[in-house]
């Protein structure tokens, strides 16, 4: 039986643009030749709908939701972590009777009352203002965030335990006879819906970084380089940490897509992994199993925190009223870019 998934794989399209096609929703903006292209595929393959009914044959209630992305759609290339949270929203949405219809981009969609209002719920991945958002969503609470947790917020989150694998990396590496450790960071900025900084967030690993390293008394302040996200921000904060001299033994890179560009920069210079330096990152993204060497990361289980979002807002949407805050569990990888400092 032929599947939605199916149909966008074909049609080089989201799952969330097939369904929206095939249910007739006016409000969304494609192309015409996108549409023949899904509609013309989904008839060849004799598409039909296969909503599910419980035992008892009664249909679920189908809600009308909100996608809101901080990612356009070159960060999402940028970094895969940020497809993989809104395919976990998307994969699961037709299973609780949710029908997306908005995906809107802060900074990219016009984020008018008219935009939010008709929407039963609002999954939101990324750090968005929620004061501002719920002035303009009425203060409705059927909301859920994914990857940020806003402070005295009564809206549901999904988070991962990157505190905990920050300490994780930290203590690994302090066994293995580490004391000279370095971060690499990314900025990360809270925006309300017309895309303006309102302030910026601490990341919860530079924290947990610093806390460590100053307990052990081994903090330096010029090991810590913070600027911006994905391979071009690695490659450009790991060249000014080699320029800076005396380079440490180790370093926490908070993306796998900045360990890329970290690990092009000491490719340059003639720093060997992990001879030279050991790397340890976060994300497990597909390629970092094929780096040479192998990248020692974090799995974070983006796929599931989109699941969870679609499962803690069809909750809420009947019936419970007491916010609720998961954090997923993480594990980290152990690869070839990790090892035991040189000796001097």
């Amino acid at each position: 039986m032929t599947t939605i998934k199916e149909i966008a794989n074909l049609a080089n399209v989201s799952q969330a643009t097939v369904s929206r096609l095939l249910n007739n929703d006016q409000s969304l903006s494609v192309s015409e030749d996108t549409r023949k292209r899904v509609m013309k595929i989904a008839n060849e393959l004799n598409y039909k709908s296969t909503k599910k009914r419980s035992n008892n044959s009664i249909k679920k209630p189908v809600y009308s939701i909100g996608l809101l992305l901080t990612n356009t759609e070159e960060d999402e290339v940028n970094d895969p972590y940020f497809i993989a949270l809104r395919l976990g929203v998307e994969r699961v949405c037709e299973e609780y009777g949710m029908n997306i219809a908005s995906i809107l981009t802060v900074g990219v969609s016009d984020l008018d009352e008219g935009a939010l209002q008709s929407l039963d719920g609002l999954i939101v991945i990324g750090t968005v203002d929620l004061k501002e958002l719920k002035e303009n969503y009425y203060e409705n609470n059927n909301i859920v965030f994914v990857d940020y947790a806003p402070t005295g917020g009564d809206v549901d989150v999904v988070i991962s335990d990157l505190e905990g694998a920050t300490y994780q990396i930290l203590d690994h590496l302090f066994e293995l006879g580490h004391e000279q450790i370095a971060y690499l960071g990314g900025r990360t900025y809270v925006k309300d819906i017309t895309n303006q900084i309102v302030q910026e967030k601490e990341d919860v690993r530079k924290t947990v970084f610093e806390k460590v390293m100053k307990g052990k008394n081994l903090y330096n302040p010029d090991n810590i380089l913070v600027g911006e996200w994905g391979p071009n921000g690695g490659y450009h904060l790991m060249k000014e940490l080699i320029q800076k001299g005396n380079l440490p033994s180790a370093i926490v890179v908070a993306s796998d897509p900045m360990a890329l560009g970290a690990f092009r920069a000491m490719h340059e210079d003639g720093i060997k992994v992990p001879e030279d330096l050991s790397v340890f990152s976060f994300d497990n993204i597909d390629s970092a199993a094929f780096l040479n060497p192998a990248l020692s990361t974090v799995n974070i289980h983006s796929v599931e925190m989109g699941k969870t979002a679609v499962k803690l807002l069809y909750d809420r949407l009947n019936g419970r009223d007491i916010p609720l805050k998961v954090v997923l569990p993480t594990e980290l990888i152990f690869r070839e870019s990790i090892a035991k400092p040189k000796k001097i």
